[in-house]
């Protein structure tokens, strides 16, 4: 269960940051290839094991979890930035969650169509805790797998442990959130 509870909070802060983006920027991100797409997620140090899931997605559904998470980041982002580069995008951002300040800077690169990297360092501070100062570091590989599955529709996410859900039921994630209102 706290395997999965991570999953979804990583999932939700991943899906933020994008979004927290979305709203501020000139520069659109590419839409990813529709179909089925492996997400891998690796936070440096070890402190925490690898996850891999999938995501079945389209055009309409891409497009939907900017707008439906992009509420989200205008609550919680007080700095939301995304620059085109020459190898891709760099994207900074400054968010408060539940009294934790996160500073964070992503470089993604890739063509969106059969794979894409984003490559995230974060300094956290404050929180429940109040255990001053963190540095962390993330890295998604995404790769296109193909088509989806025949039982998966778009915004269908399949998690460590089998465990399936939708993007569209974004609402539910808000719980994992802290500072985010309801």
């Amino acid at each position: 269960m706290t395997r999965t509870r991570t999953a979804l909070g990583l999932l939700a802060c991943c899906l933020l940051s994008v979004a927290a983006n979305h709203e501020a920027r000139a520069v659109d991100l590419p839409v990813r290839k529709a179909g089925l797409w492996e997400l891998k997620m690796v936070r440096s140090g070890g402190q925490t094991p690898d996850m891999t899931m999938q995501h079945c997605t389209d055009e309409a559904t891409d497009k939907d979890m900017n707008n439906m998470a992009s509420p989200m980041a205008q609550q919680v982002c007080s700095k939301q930035e995304i620059q085109k580069t020459a190898t891709g995008y760099v994207s900074d951002a400054v968010c408060n969650f539940g009294g934790m300040s996160t500073t964070s800077h992503a470089e993604i690169t890739g063509d969106f169509n059969s794979a894409y990297t984003v490559k995230t360092t974060s300094k956290m501070s404050g929180g429940a805790t109040g255990a001053g100062t963190k540095d962390t570091a993330m890295t998604i590989e995404a790769k296109w797998l193909g088509a989806c599955k025949p039982d998966q529709k778009p915004g269908d996410i399949v998690m460590p442990g089998g465990m399936k859900m939708n993007v569209k039921d974004m609402n539910k994630l808000k719980n994992l959130i802290p500072g985010v209102k309801q």
